[in-house]
């Protein structure tokens, strides 16, 4: 049974009286963790308890569960849901066509492979002035001064010996 007012219903920091041992008082941040922890600890008190099909951290005596659901905050809800549901609106937003397109792509990469195939791949360095028929060009390094492109691989390369 939760010990709840009004104006402290959303506060994390509340403190709520465990149905399992009611010496217990928890936070109600850590209440449903408690109550995994709690069943375990008093298996016969669980069996006499229900729990409220509107919010699992509510948990009755079985006798006591038809009237809990009549009066349970949280059936509200459910029942918002329902009518919802009943009207359409969910499976309207659903059903709703998305009218996005892909923005035209203009690049080849065969074109563009087709170009700097002469050219060796640099980490922060750029090519420029390339010439299909030229294997010269000048490299601009465009990295920022605290870094620079590396001047050998970390490895050797055991097929260029």
């Amino acid at each position: 049974m939760e010990l709840e007012d009004d104006f402290d219903v959303l506060d994390p920091e509340r403190l709520i009286q465990c149905p399992y041992n009611k010496h217990h008082r928890i936070r109600a941040c850590r209440f449903p963790y408690h109550l995994v922890k709690c069943r375990k600890s008093y298996p016969e008190v669980a069996k006499e308890l229900a729990t409220c099909p509107f919010n699992a951290r509510h948990l009755v005596p079985q006798a006591d569960l038809s009237d809990h659901i009549m009066k349970c905050n949280d059936k509200g809800f459910i029942e918002q849901d329902i009518v919802n549901q009943s009207s359409g609106f969910q499976r309207e937003q659903m059903n709703a066509v998305s009218t996005w397109q892909a923005p035209p792509c203009d690049e080849d990469w065969e074109t563009e492979s087709l170009e700097q195939s002469d050219s060796p791949f640099v980490w922060g360095m750029t090519n420029s002035g390339i010439n299909s028929s030229s294997t010269t060009f000048e490299q601009k390094n465009c990295l920022p001064s605290r870094v620079r492109a590396p001047e050998s691989l970390p490895y050797a390369l055991s097929w260029k010996d």
